[in-house]
């Protein structure tokens, strides 16, 4: 979870009393597959709750003169004790405009505070898609990107330390 192709951020400096400003220039889906495999191979028992395990992404890169794409890779596999039931990809992104965003404050900022905006929009086509494929609509809980942030940030701390060599 970072900036991507190693460009170097290219926001407006200015005065330090000039207002950040952010403009959503548009949100699409840049990648989507769903497949159901084993759709009519498969019995759910009727007390059987089948297992949905969901794997979620933040990506965001430089693609322009103050242009940022940020974009939500996320993958849910359901299964049964029969099989996969359903796997669905979908990464849904948004181009931002930004000016005078504080470099310091241009990773969080597209990491956290762009997904969140969007993540409503990544709930309802999942629920879309899970319910037009067949299935009860996959109803996802909010995720705390900041938390997520964080905890990729420890990880990729923790990968560079340099490890003793005992």
């Amino acid at each position: 979870m970072a900036l991507q192709n190693g460009v170097t951020p290219t926001t407006t400096e200015g005065p330090a009393n000039q207002q950040a400003q952010v403009r959503v220039v548009g949100q699409f889906i840049k990648d989507l597959s769903f497949e159901n495999p084993s759709m009519g191979r498969v019995q759910i028992e009727q007390n059987e709750q089948p297992t949905i395990r969901i794997e979620v992404n933040v990506n965001a890169q430089n693609v322009g003169p103050n242009v940022f794409e940020s974009v939500i890779d996320l993958k849910a596999h359901c299964s049964a004790k029969a099989g996969v039931l359903y796997e669905l990809e979908i990464e849904y992104g948004a181009l931002l405009h930004l000016e005078h965003v504080p470099e310091q404050s241009l990773e969080p900022f597209l990491l956290i505070n762009c997904p969140a905006l969007t993540f409503p929009f990544v709930r309802r086509l999942v629920a879309d898609i899970t319910r037009e494929g067949g299935f009860p609509p996959l109803l996802l809980d909010p995720i705390d990107f900041a938390n997520l942030y964080m905890q990729r940030r420890q990880q990729a701390e923790q990968a560079a330390a340099p490890n003793p060599v005992a």
